[in-house]
Formats: structure tokens, sequence, C-alpha cells
């Protein structure tokens, strides 16, 4: 990997972005630098990621040769650092998980294809999230309460989830879920992972069987980020330290209220609104967005170093 030897005030923060991937080389790092007039500050790797950072602006050049050369980007904004106590609230459906426990809790009670046309109806705009998620819930009325338990044997973990929750944990933070999903399935890592909160929608069983309600209030985008408001008080952790991570639109006020608000592999609306997105890495490299200022400064006493 080349890496360009510069004098250590070259390292500073204003106007510098990074890209990132697994498979980024050299010919991809130095086209990046040739056709966008930005200086190559260095190159560094992280976990299995490969890091290139420039001094320059993070433009629409960069933002199209992302998705052509598959490769995520962010700027140096970012305020959290991992090696300091912070606090993490992240969605579970398609975020910790990658499925959508709804939609196979469904198919498991052979009410699929309804849910699918609920969902559209939502997506249209026909119905906001709690009406939808009361509408899909309801179909599964009198389904038995088995089903549960055999979409939580086969949760399929999203990439990169147990790294996280462990580099994580190593420096001290508090790790939460906040879904619109199931407290079935949330309580569930919450203790299997020793996170230290899950809020999620609780639903009715009775003598074995679905009832097809929702017990209490639905957890909503409202919810979800007056949770990462509560748990930051609670857990008193300064606002400076919250991160929020997550894939749909019902993530994008506790985005919004996070100091540092991630959407990973995000549905299109999600992807136009938020500013930090993660769309070729895996959870893991929600740790390299925080510890990106470190990697950096770190390149610098090393160039330094050499001079």
């Amino acid at each position: 990997m080349i890496i360009q030897i510069l004098i250590a005030e070259d390292f500073g923060m204003k106007n510098t972005f990074f890209i990132y991937s697994r498979t980024l080389d050299t010919q991809k790092i130095e086209k990046i630098a040739s056709d966008n007039c930005a200086i190559l500050l260095g190159a560094s790797q992280y976990l299995d990621y490969q890091i290139a950072f420039f001094k320059g602006k993070l433009n629409e050049y960069i933002r199209e040769k992302a998705n052509l050369m598959s490769f995520d980007y962010s700027d140096l904004s970012i305020i959290p650092d991992l090696t300091q106590t912070g606090l993490l609230v992240m969605d579970m459906d398609s975020t910790a998980i990658k499925i959508e426990c709804i939609d196979e809790i469904a198919k498991l009670a052979g009410t699929g294809e309804k849910v699918s046309d609920i969902t559209a109806r939502a997506m249209r705009g026909e119905l906001d999230f709690e009406q939808s998620l009361r509408e899909r819930v309801g179909t599964l009325k009198n389904a038995p309460e088995s089903i549960l338990q055999k979409v939580r044997d086969n949760l399929p973990l999203m990439e990169g989830f147990e790294q996280l929750i462990s580099i994580l944990k190593q420096y001290n933070w508090k790790i939460a879920i906040a879904s619109g999903g199931f407290d079935y399935f949330a309580d569930y890592l919450k203790q299997k992972y020793g996170l230290d909160e899950a809020v999620s929608n609780k639903l009715e069983i009775s003598s074995g069987k679905l009832t097809g309600n929702v017990l209490g209030r639905v957890v909503d985008a409202q919810y979800k980020s007056d949770t990462l408001l509560r748990l930051g008080k609670d857990f008193n952790i300064p606002k400076s330290q919250w991160v929020a991570i997550g894939d749909g639109a019902n993530d994008l006020l506790m985005l919004n209220s996070a100091s540092l608000g991630v959407a990973i592999h995000a549905k299109p609306k999600v992807q136009e609104q938020a500013k930090f997105k993660i769309n070729f890495g895996d959870l893991s490299a929600l740790t390299l967005l925080l510890n990106a200022k470190n990697l950096l400064n770190q390149l610098g006493e090393k160039e330094y170093a050499i001079l």
C-alpha cells in the first residue's frame, strides 16, 4: 500500500475524508486521489478493512465511485471516540439480525402474503408504523407460540455483530437495542450477549397462542429516539458519545438525536437523509468510524517520526 509522506500539519481533520473496504487496493486509492485532485494523506488497516485518508472535499464524485468500486466513505466530523466510554443504541431487525421477524413469523403462521400486502400499503404511505404493525400482528391471531421459538432458534445475526459488541465492551460502552420488533427476540439478544437494555414490542400470548395483539405502547420512531435520550441520562454518558445505528425510516429520529447516527444497508429514504452510511461493510465498520481520528493521528505520528 502506497503512503505519501507529509508533514505533521497535513494530518488535520478539516476537509479530510476517508474511504474504506475489505477490497480497497492501491489502484483504487490512486484513482480517487488523481481524479478528485485530493491529497493522499496515508493508508492504514483496521480489523480487515483497508483505509485511505485524503485531504480534500467529500463530493459527489466520491459518492458515485463508492458504488462503482464498492467502498464506504466518511468525513472526519465524527465526534464520538471509540476509546472513551459511550452509548450505542441499535435497531434489531435488518440491523442486529438479518431478518424482519414479523415476516418470518407470518410465514410459519401461514399469513405471509397478508403481511406482505400490509407492508406494501405502509410503504405507499397508506398506513403509519403503528397501524401497519398492529395489522400485521393481527394476522397472527391463534398461531401457536411455538413458531416464535422456531424463528429464534434460527436467528441469523448480522455480520460483524459479535465483533462490534466485543470491541465496544473492551472500552466499557453501554449497548442497547431499541426495536420495532418483538421482545421474544430482543430480550434473547440482550441476555445472550450481555447487553445493557432492550426495548421492543410485546406480543400478547394466551394459552400458548398469539392473540394478535401488541401489549402497551408501540415502539415507534419517537419511542426509539426517547430511549436514546433516556439511556444517555440514566448511564450518565455525555451526549458527544451517543451513537445510534439502524436501517429503516423509523430509525431516523434516533439517528438524528445521536452525536453519530449511522444508516447501515439502509432503505432508500434513510440513504437520502442520513449523513453517515455503511453500505458495503458490516457492523464492525461502526468501530472503524469511531476510531477513524485515532487511526489518522497514528499515521501522522508515524510519518512525522520518519521525517
